[in-house]
């Protein structure tokens, strides 16, 4: 296996700047592309702004984000930011058909040996490495949301993946700072099949007027120890992507994850959550 040390990162949204930043200050030298004009150059600037944030608070030297700054850099095409990298991952729109055009792409782009990994949240590593040349390099690296504070990484293992690819995977966590679980590619995988589950249910509860949201948010708050309630966080990560996942685990897994009503009128008027202003709770 090549030593890693040239990574890209496809998708210059807060999940993939966010990857960008921890990449960058575990010392990769890290290119950010977007296919968006002007994309990737916001996204290094977010970036640098949030490693700022990082040493005023105390949770970075001066040095440390001086150092990740030199390794951050806004690639001008897909070419350029692929081009001599030993990790790409791609950090698109939960869009399959999307993914599998990127990953036939990548996979045309990028040396042989490069390992191809995608942030997706639910959807199928199986089927997106069937658009790469070389499937046996594809995996999922999903993290979570921010990725500079979130200390989950979970691995998702395709059914051709290779168990070097695998191996090296789990060296990056650990580089990257991250605690890893890998999980079997299954729909929604662990974390997502878990967490839409609890968001759904209390979405309904919602729905049904058992209580407001502050108070459903504060029952998992302050009861089961959840950082943050699960209708807010439906909020942050968007009520569009959060109905997209359940649509699709409803379809893998059945009538348990259908999507309730009151989601998709808010995502019919707009209300997307902390994107838009509004969702759940008003921003």
């Amino acid at each position: 296996m090549v030593e890693i040390t040239e990574v890209a990162i496809v998708g210059a949204g807060v999940m993939g700047s966010g990857i960008a930043q921890i990449a960058a200050r575990a010392g990769y030298r890290t290119r950010l592309f977007d296919a968006a004009p002007g994309a990737a150059d916001r996204g290094v600037a977010r970036t640098l702004e949030s490693l700022a944030r990082a040493a005023e608070k105390g949770r970075a030297t001066v040095e440390e984000c001086a150092a990740a700054k030199k390794n951050l850099t806004a690639a001008t095409s897909l070419e350029t930011a692929v081009r001599g990298a030993h990790l790409i991952i791609e950090a698109a729109p939960e869009s399959l058909a999307l993914k599998r055009e990127l990953f036939a792409k990548l996979s045309d782009h990028a040396a042989p040996e490069t390992i191809l990994a995608t942030n997706t949240s639910s959807l199928s590593i199986t089927e997106i490495a069937s658009a790469a040349k070389n499937p046996e390099r594809v995996i999922g690296l999903h993290f979570f949301n921010p990725p500079p504070v979130m200390k989950l990484l979970e691995i998702v293992v395709g059914e051709r993946t290779a168990l070097l690819v695998v191996a090296t995977a789990r060296a990056i966590g650990a580089r990257l700072g991250k605690d890893c679980i890998v999980v079997r590619d299954v729909a929604g995988f662990a974390t997502s099949r878990l967490g839409v589950a609890i968001a759904i249910e209390a979405m309904r509860m919602f729905e049904e007027g058992v209580a407001s949201a502050e108070e459903i948010d504060r029952a998992m708050e302050l009861g089961y120890n959840h950082p943050m309630g699960p209708l807010k966080l439906t909020d942050h990560v968007g009520l569009d992507v959060r109905l997209a996942i359940a649509e699709h685990l409803c379809g893998e897994l059945g009538e348990r994850f259908r999507p309730p009503q009151v989601l998709r009128r808010l995502v019919r008027a707009g209300k997307l959550g902390k994107k838009a202003g509004e969702g759940f709770y008003k921003y």
